[in-house]
């Protein structure tokens, strides 16, 4: 093997499934910081922030993101494109946003390493909803209002089943829902239709972490009337009533959180 790790015909390199976290990069672990230094190839999501990207001066970097509507990358090219740098690099990383076992389709990037017989390790990142409840100052759980909350999507794959995330979010008192802003309406009714109280409160929250978040309060029933709003950002949609208190803190058609300059991403 070189020194740089390149060119090993056999297989030798870990790959390592890094957790980029909710945007801004000081929220990056020092775990995965330290990776991204050392890695000789990095395959990173479509929005990991570019200067977490940049951490890994010495890699070669590879763009293998999905966003909604847009061209992406298929799942298993990934993996296979996975399997072939490991056998030729010592370290190989792929930056997922948020945290790698949340709702990033890791487990299929985990079967084919172990099926290719490639060591792969995970290093967890701080998901969304965390992020979101930091930026509102709101716990995700309260005592005597919300002992429970469901992490969930409404978004399936081609030709996959609905599922039942609508069920977790019915019988939880507090829900945190991927990847669902373009579904709002959706949401909305399925909901209601499970049982959910229609002035439920509710917080949207648009790049969370980042300068540009925008954070917007509603009701479940209104739910569907933030579907209209430009988003640009990745959204997350909270709701519980912990919610409620913060409410009248925050114009329903969006803040900013005022920053301290020495941690505001550049």
């Amino acid at each position: 093997m070189t020194a740089s790790g390149r060119d090993t015909p056999a297989a030798s390199g870990t790959v390592y499934l890094v957790g980029a976290g909710p945007g801004a990069p000081d929220l990056l672990t020092l775990r995965a910081a330290r990776l991204l230094a050392d890695a000789d190839i990095v395959f990173h999501d479509a929005l990991v922030h570019p200067e977490t990207v940049a951490l890994a001066q010495r890699a070669q970097k590879i763009a293998v993101g999905k966003r909604c509507g847009r061209h992406s990358t298929a799942q298993p090219f990934i993996n296979t494109r996975l399997v072939d740098a490991a056998r030729r690099f010592c370290v190989v990383v792929r930056l997922k946003g948020g945290d790698p076992m949340l709702f990033g389709r890791a487990q299929e990037e985990i079967a084919a390493l172990e099926a290719a017989g490639i060591p792969c390790e995970v290093v967890p990142g701080i998901t969304a909803a965390l992020a979101a409840a930091a930026e509102l100052k709101t716990s995700l759980t309260q005592r005597g209002s919300a002992r429970s909350i469901t992490f969930a999507t409404p978004r399936v794959g081609i030709a996959e089943p609905d599922g039942t995330w609508a069920a977790g979010l019915a019988a939880a008192d507090a829900g945190a829902i991927y990847m669902g802003a373009g579904e709002a309406e959706r949401i909305a009714r399925t909901l209601l239709n499970a049982g959910k109280a229609p002035g439920l409160p509710v917080a949207v929250i648009e790049s969370a972490s980042l300068p540009e978040q925008r954070i917007r309060y509603t009701t479940l029933v209104d739910l569907p009337r933030l579907a209209g709003d430009a988003v640009t950002g990745p959204a997350l949609i909270l709701m519980g009533p912990q919610f409620h208190a913060r409410n009248p803190a925050v114009s329903s058609r969006g803040a900013k959180v005022t920053r301290d300059p020495r941690y505001a991403t550049r």
